[in-house]
């Protein structure tokens, strides 16, 4: 494991400064055609855990994917993916979140300016920000297709709250949805990208980044004919699990044991 860790010191001080990288390891095609297949089987049916675009019954994204779906259960213990969390991370670490968010051609709706932390502190308790959220591009991502903006630095700032007092709604729709409970002001997110600069997480399927919760990040929508599948396993310090949630377990894992790493190709 020090080896490991070593060998991802790079990626991490380049983590540290910008609160987002890139893992010079990719996903192989074929496992990244069968986590595809299994979304799509997912997508189809009828659960809670499918969220669609707002009054629509186009699919927005899937929750919870590891609690039921073998390969998405493998996926979350694949070495390459548990190696690079707890490397960064510096702790062992259990899965908090699993989510694919999906921009459907011409129809998936932009996520606004948000931070990840402000959801998982207010809702869920979540004592500091010791996580980490791993983006796995299961499409083909460039900028027409609505792919992931970050601010760099910008994890390093602290939660960015609105200044008035804000009531929780304790709908939890509403931290899945085009229309988010917490967001980041669109002016405070303009100051920022002039201070700090704008990057977008682009590359082919199978490439896989990280980005900090308190990150600024956003995306926009759709405008090609190019679905966008982004798979984010979110892996949390042990040492940092919250107590009880009033969140569905598809959104807050109550399982809060140590991932242990299984084979490299979960085929």
């Amino acid at each position: 494991m020090s080896e490991t860790i070593g060998a991802l010191k790079p990626v991490k001080d380049e983590y540290d400064v910008t609160g987002w990288c890139r893992n010079p390891e990719s996903l192989s095609i074929e496992n990244v055609e069968k986590l595809r297949e299994s979304i799509d089987r997912i997508s189809r049916e009828n659960r809670p855990e499918v969220v669609y675009e707002q009054g629509t019954n186009v699919v927005r994204a899937v929750h919870g994917c590891h609690l039921f779906d073998e390969t998405s259960a493998k996926l979350v213990r694949l070495p390459l993916l548990v190696e690079l969390a707890e490397a960064l991370v510096g702790e062992p670490v259990y899965v908090y979140q699993f989510k694919v968010n999906l921009k459907q051609p011409y129809e998936g709706a932009a996520w606004p300016w948000h931070q990840d932390y402000t959801f998982w502190r207010h809702e869920d308790g979540m004592t500091d920000d010791r996580a980490v959220n791993i983006a796995i591009l299961l499409d083909d991502t460039h900028e027409g297709n609505g792919p992931l903006r970050v601010l760099p630095g910008t994890h390093r700032l602290g939660l960015i709250e609105a200044a008035e007092d804000r009531s929780r709604s304790g709908d939890w729709r509403k931290h899945v949805s085009a229309n988010l409970e917490y967001t980041v002001a669109d002016a405070d997110a303009e100051r920022l990208e002039k201070e700090y600069g704008r990057e977008l997480v682009v590359g082919a399927a199978g490439s896989i980044f990280a980005f900090h919760p308190s990150i600024v990040h956003s995306s926009s929508s759709n405008t090609s004919p190019d679905r966008r599948a982004l798979l984010l396993v979110t892996y949390n310090a042990v040492s940092n699990a919250p107590g009880s949630s009033p969140r569905p377990e598809f959104l807050v894992s109550r399982d809060t044991r140590p991932v242990v790493p299984a084979e490299d190709n979960f085929l």
